[in-house]
């Protein structure tokens, strides 16, 4: 299962899920996604059915390593405001794609 964590250093071979378009650092992989104008709701409610940008984000991350467009990673680097941290952490909880090919991972921030 690959670990995501939430903030700390950015290490060589980590891969990168940012919310928006901050600057990416040097990884392996970068993946983006975008926090809906209300986050609040749930991850399976029907306008963001059946599965939400931080999902989708996962996903594509996932699923380029499986096809050999990215070096290899263990380990998700989330680099996101409180915002996208939850909306993360939903997608971890809530997507059960998502839940059953990352594990969360607590890191406190630098």
């Amino acid at each position: 299962m690959i670990e995501v964590v939430f903030g700390g250093s950015v290490a060589p071979g980590d891969a990168v899920l940012i919310e928006g378009d901050a600057p990416a650092p040097a990884a392996a992989a970068v993946a983006r996604f975008v926090v809906p104008d209300n986050p609040l709701h749930g991850v399976g409610c029907a306008c963001c059915a059946p599965r939400g940008p931080a999902s989708e984000a996962l996903s594509r991350l996932f699923l380029a390593r499986a096809r050999g467009e990215v070096a290899l990673f263990t380990r998700v680097v989330v680099l996101a405001g409180a915002d996208g941290v939850a909306l993360v952490r939903a997608a971890l909880a809530g997507d059960a794609v998502t839940r059953a090919r990352f594990r969360g991972v607590e890191i406190s921030s630098d």
